[in-house]
């Protein structure tokens, strides 16, 4: 009887064990797509520098297209009121 009960459980463990695999090697392979993709974007900023953009201002438009439209208006107006506060 001990020893069915260990066959399933080994039984049970590799399973598992193969799963957790998949798993873990699924991750890495995402891991490192995300790299290639960060790499991929660094040689884009790149080219576009290379072309005489400035990347910084590039990087918070591209923010800015992220964000809801509304959202964005409502807090350009309020940095507006802000700098006329300030007499800028």
């Amino acid at each position: 009887m001990d020893d069915i009960v260990e066959d399933e459980a080994t039984s049970q463990y590799k399973v598992t064990a193969g799963e957790l695999r998949q798993f873990v090697e699924r991750y890495e392979r995402l891991d490192q797509e995300k790299k290639d993709i960060a790499e991929q974007q660094k040689e884009v900023m790149a080219e576009a520098r290379a072309r005489g953009y400035d990347v910084r201002v590039l990087k918070k438009l591209i923010a800015l297209r992220k964000r809801d439209s509304s959202e964005v208006s409502e807090e350009e107006a309020i940095l507006e009121l802000y700098r006329q506060a300030l007499g800028m």
